[in-house]
């Protein structure tokens, strides 16, 4: 950012506060939740944060009907841990969303059984899902690496663009979880 362009943000943030409020609100949301995210894909990956680890993850992933079990938590792994970072950076927000909506489709399915509330149940995968679908529409803000980049994607089109990628990605899987 170049020195007038930094003195015109500060000079706007001081005429007009109330203007960045909107994307202070989606940065705490991006990086609450990308970092919640990543950390659970941190547990199946490596383990940390008392997680289970690749193997326990693969185990699991095998008692809920997805075979390769160590495949599929691997994916799951990587489309929560890399999709959470790259939502709490604002970086490929779209693409970041699908990822993890995709991934908390298959996460919905996997927790059906219980229902919304039950033990076990799939309100947070929906949560997960309904912040994801949020970002892909409304962008990451003004605070992120993706603002003003010749990349930068936001809006109805991207949006509806993320989630039928993300369905699309989730049927994929559902469809490998049905026939090996």
């Amino acid at each position: 950012m170049s020195t007038n362009t930094a003195e015109r943000h500060t000079a706007d943030l001081t005429a007009n506060p109330d203007k960045f409020a909107g994307d202070i609100g989606i940065l705490v949301i991006r990086i609450v939740f990308g970092l919640i995210l990543a950390a659970h894909g941190a547990q199946k990956l490596f383990g940390w944060f008392d997680g289970p680890g690749l193997t326990q993850a693969g185990t699991g992933f095998e008692s809920m009907g997805y075979h390769p079990g160590k495949f599929f938590g691997t994916l799951a792994g990587l489309c929560e841990f890399g999709g959470g970072l790259l939502l709490a950076l604002g970086l490929v927000t779209p693409l970041a969303a699908a990822i993890v909506l995709g991934t908390m489709i298959n996460a919905i399915n996997a927790t059906w059984a219980p229902g919304l509330f039950g033990k076990g149940g799939w309100e947070s995968p929906l949560l997960f899902a309904a912040v994801a679908l949020a970002l892909a529409f409304t962008g990451p803000g003004r605070f992120a690496l993706d603002h003003g980049r010749p990349w930068q994607r936001h809006g109805l089109v991207w949006g509806v663009g993320a989630f039928v990628l993300a369905v699309v990605a989730a049927v994929v899987t559902l469809v490998f979880k049905w026939i090996l």
